[in-house]
């Protein structure tokens, strides 16, 4: 049975820093994949200047000619005055919506009376909050990662109850974006300072994986911010996400597989997924764990769901 055809799925800003012929390469084959919403922009490292605002807005013109819902992501950590005024360029760019991810841009954006999307980052966990931020242009909500199914479907229904029903947006693939840290994690890896990193972080498109004394995979480095080693997924978990109110499944872009990674959600919602099975999607560790209430790193197969 396929799944309500309201339910979308969402691209996500690319996380890594990637070449312009990368991005170019990778949004031209976005373009027809089946996705409704595609978010631009670099929400990690405002060091990485390679892509302008108007080249993410060429890009944006393009996919939208394509059908898409383009949105644009802030920046989730503001250190500086110069950041602030790219944040100022990017809430005011008068074309595409903006992805809020910190306060300074849920600022910019109320102000001018601007809709928007909330970013998972801003950890939106009750409605009062989410009431608030709708009443203020809010158009949709991430929910907070780690948040699990139960709670997440709680706080749906108290949404709905209140009559606030802006979609919610699960991120449902990729590395779990975890922390963000004024210190660059990937030039302290090759001994160089911040400010003069050298873009290092552009040799690793898919982050830096860190590993425990023990061996373990537990982290992805990727510059200033830290993600999940493990890639979550939740394909499985796409009829359950629908039916507890959830709008909009996002998918966070890979280097590699992406096509694949699609393809699978949309098979999913649509009914066509087989039973769970050890199929990865592309070449990494799976977790769902967050989803079932239990450490992030954790798998559905190892552990009892709920």
């Amino acid at each position: 049975m396929s799944i309500n055809p309201t339910f979308k799925l969402s691209l996500g800003p690319v996380l890594f820093y990637w070449t312009r012929e990368r991005y170019a390469d990778f949004y031209r084959d976005a373009a027809d994949w089946p996705v409704e919403i595609v978010y631009l922009g670099e929400s990690v490292c405002s060091r990485r200047r390679d892509m302008k605002l108007d080249d993410w807005l060429g890009i944006g013109r393009e996919l939208k000619e394509s059908g898409k819902q383009v949105v644009l992501s802030s920046q989730t950590l503001i250190e500086s005055e110069a950041d602030l005024r790219d944040l100022r360029k990017l809430c005011d760019n008068g074309e595409l919506m903006v992805e809020a991810n910190d306060q300074s841009a849920l600022q910019r954006l109320t102000a001018a009376g601007l809709p928007f999307v909330a970013g998972g980052a801003l950890n939106l966990y009750n409605p009062a909050a989410i009431s608030v931020l709708a009443r203020n242009g809010m158009q949709r909500w991430n929910a907070p990662v780690e948040m699990s199914r139960n709670d997440l479907a709680r706080l749906l229904d108290d949404c709905h109850a209140e009559g606030l029903d802006q979609p919610c947006e699960l991120f449902a693939y990729g590395h779990l974006p975890l922390a963000w840290s004024s210190r660059c994690f990937t030039a302290r890896r090759y001994q160089k300072p911040k400010d003069r990193c050298q873009f290092v972080c552009q040799k690793h498109p898919e982050g830096m994986t860190l590993r425990s004394k023990e061996s373990q995979d537990i982290f992805t480095l990727n510059g200033i911010q830290t993600l999940s080693s493990a890639c979550q997924d939740l394909r499985h978990e796409i009829g359950d996400m629908a039916n507890i109110g959830g709008g909009v499944a996002r998918l966070s872009p890979r280097a590699e597989g992406m096509s694949d990674v699609v393809a699978a959600f949309d098979a999913a919602r649509r009914g066509e997924l087989p039973p769970p099975d050890p199929l990865t999607l592309v070449e990494a560790e799976t977790c769902d764990g967050y989803w079932y209430g239990r450490p992030g790193m954790a798998h559905s197969q190892t552990v009892s769901p709920y």
